[in-house]
């Protein structure tokens, strides 16, 4: 489970910030009082524009940000207190795969299965089933350097699984990948809630959000617009389409 209770995260801005944003404020406000919960066994969407706040969000849960204000906690573990035990719990996927280009995908999930003190029976069998899953056996023993674009986005999703994660955060997990690949992410999603883990992952692609997500709530510069249930927000709409009711809701709010 994720307990997001009225975080917000503010960043001090450097000069040369201040001339791009062209404000004079000292700070940048990436996200204000947020809040919402993740169950179990349910896909979780952070669903908002470009620069919404979901990515700060995202990694203030996994403890590569601290919140500025508010507390998350992460299978009851605090995260400003208990970062390497929750780090363990948690696989984090990202549109960046941040892969090391001279080695093989064997090598990368051995190194990293080494990291979460798995065995070499347990790294060999999760790499058997990952390899399996993501239709990963042909590459496994070339260089990264070698790889398409979707190739390495499969390690990176091996790479993320490899401990067996009670907690999965995908960021964008789709973006920019062939529709094989972001396929595989989908049925890789909803396996994980299969298995009763919890998943939580940001999109601006309403197609994803309706065929996957339980619960989502809509953000947008740092804000919270909505959270509820898919059902709810179904219920809700005054739009035909869940596209143009995400679009009415963020207008109306920028209206405001």
């Amino acid at each position: 489970m994720i307990e997001v209770e009225n975080i917000s995260k503010t960043f001090k801005l450097s000069k040369k910030q201040k001339k791009e944003l062209n404000t004079k404020d000292e700070f940048s406000h990436a996200v204000k009082n947020v809040s919402f919960t993740c169950q179990p066994g349910r896909v979780f969407s952070l669903l908002g524009p470009n620069g919404a706040g979901k990515t700060t969000t995202l990694r203030m849960i996994s403890t590569i940000f601290k919140p500025t204000d508010g507390s998350i906690k992460v299978c009851g573990l605090d995260t400003q207190k208990d970062e390497l035990a929750i780090r363990k719990k948690i696989g984090f996927l990202t549109g960046s795969t941040g892969l090391y280009q001279r080695l093989t995908p064997n090598e990368i999930l051995n190194y990293f299965g080494k990291l979460y003190k798995l065995s070499d029976t347990e790294i060999n069998q999760r790499k058997s089933e990952l390899y399996s899953l993501l239709d990963m056996e042909s590459f496994q023993n070339k260089r990264l350097g070698k790889l398409s674009t979707g190739m390495k986005q499969k390690v990176s999703i091996a790479r993320t699984m490899i401990h067996d994660p009670e907690v999965v955060i995908f960021d964008e997990p789709t973006s920019g990948l062939d529709v094989i690949t972001s396929e595989n992410i989908i049925q890789l999603i909803k396996s994980c809630k299969d298995q009763g883990k919890t998943v939580i992952f940001s999109s601006h692609i309403m197609s994803e959000v309706d065929l996957l997500c339980d619960d989502m709530a809509i953000i947008d510069q740092g804000e919270i617009l909505f959270s509820g249930t898919m059902d709810q927000f179904r219920s809700e709409m005054k739009e035909k389409t869940l596209t143009g009711e995400f679009i009415r809701i963020v207008n109306e709010k920028r209206a405001q």
